[in-house]
């Protein structure tokens, strides 16, 4: 990754960020030492010509409007410019006006772009069943489009104006040697704090890569990317509505990519570890979070045993509070373990945390407090689950759950 990522280094991309007044009500008076995520509320990624894409969405039946849109647009098969998100409403359970609203945004847009409607995608966030304020976002699109940029202004404006309640920024880049030599960039930014968990979260995803590559094997590329990575993200075991990862290739490094080449398993990796990266990220700002923690699970008869486990740890209240509190607390994870659905014996598991063993064949291991207290006063936590029945991994990320987390979630629509 590099010293400073954001999402217009690949070539021919420009970005911006504005405030259209939603989250901020009074433009004029902001003041200057306010933090930019708090008052940019729609943001725009834009290539200088027709970009293959691929997508992957929320698996929760009820959809936001701009969201059909956009995968209407992309599972066409379509080519497109490039994409506009607005922060703050998630233009969702409004009725048929809510993808009326969003092609209206995206033809104001390409109307001083130059180009189709179908062209540019639409993403919305923030709450749900609220219109809208059309007036507000048609109105800050002249100023959002004249402010496209290749420079890092733009480009970190753009992932500002996504964030809702998260509090750090989420850009990755790599560029990429391959194995001809020859050189493409790949770059991503996301917002996602709340409301997460597979299959995907209150979160929306966007890269850009200069490379050329079909849409059919961009979208293979990106489904086996996400599945370990940004599908293994849980903040609170809930899934949102409005939830899309994007890639946008523009080709204009003039590299082609080839199904089944060295280079294609080369640019699959990078894209891959931008995707952990951004996950990471996800997890470790999670809502009120104060604890990033890493559950692993080991040995286990089948993936779908290992999966259950680690995903019912991590979204497991009384395991996420005893992270929060430093405690450490077995019998709630193998509590958790054992009402995921997986199958194990529970006299054959191992426990640790941070390394430091707390369970041994179904038997809470005696260990030293203030070594496990040194160790849960650490932001990174890592939980290894460690079963006797086959040879079956797979991890989650999450974070603990703090009072802050109550407070943010308990009056987020007001």
């Amino acid at each position: 990754m590099k010293d400073e990522s954001y999402i217009t280094l690949p070539k021919g991309f420009k970005a911006n960020g504005v405030s259209a007044g939603m989250k901020c009500a009074d433009r004029a008076n902001i003041n200057p030492d306010t933090p930019k995520y708090k008052y940019l509320d729609v943001g725009m990624v834009l290539s200088d010509t027709p970009c293959n894409v691929a997508g992957v969405y929320t698996k929760n039946l009820v959809k936001g409007h701009s969201l059909v849109r956009s995968m209407n647009i992309i599972e066409g098969g379509n080519k497109v410019r490039g994409i506009i998100v607005n922060s703050k409403n998630a233009n969702a359970a409004v009725g048929k006006v809510g993808i009326e609203d969003a092609d209206k945004v995206a033809s104001t847009a390409a109307e001083l772009i130059g180009c189709k409607n179908d062209e540019i995608l639409t993403a919305s966030t923030g709450v749900i069943g609220s219109r809208l304020p059309l007036d507000k976002l048609t109105g800050a699109i002249p100023e959002l489009v004249s402010g496209l940029t290749t420079e890092a202004e733009g480009a970190h404006n753009s992932e500002f104006a996504m964030m809702t309640t998260d509090l750090v920024p989420k850009e990755v880049s790599a560029e990429i040697t391959l194995s001809s030599g020859k050189v493409v960039t790949i770059a991503g930014q996301a917002k996602g704090s709340g409301m997460i968990h597979p299959n995907l979260a209150t979160m929306i995803g966007i890269f850009t890569t200069d490379a050329d590559i079909d849409a059919k094997l961009l979208k293979t590329i990106l489904l086996d990317s996400v599945k370990y990575t940004f599908n293994r993200v849980s903040v609170d075991g809930d899934t949102s509505v409005c939830d899309m990862v994007t890639v946008l290739a523009n080709g204009a490094s003039g590299v082609k990519i080839e199904e089944g080449s060295e280079d294609c398993a080369i640019f699959a990796e990078a894209l891959k570890g931008l995707c952990e990266d951004i996950s990471r990220m996800i997890a470790a700002d999670g809502e009120g979070a104060t604890k990033f923690v890493e559950i692993e699970v080991y040995g286990a008869k089948t993936e779908k045993d290992a999966y259950l486990i680690a995903s019912s740890v991590a979204k497991s209240p009384l395991c996420k509070t005893a992270f929060f509190g430093m405690d450490a607390n077995c019998g709630r994870i193998l509590t958790a373990a054992g009402y995921s659905g997986a199958d194990f014996d529970p006299e054959q598991v191992d426990i640790k945390l941070s390394g430091l063993l707390v369970y041994q064949d179904g038997v809470a291991a005696p260990f030293d407090e203030d070594e496990a207290d040194r160790l849960l006063h650490e932001h990174d936590i890592k939980v290894e689950i460690i079963l006797k029945e086959g040879d079956c991994y797979d991890r989650m990320f999450t974070c603990d759950f703090s009072y802050k987390y109550v407070e943010i979630n308990g009056s987020y629509r007001t």
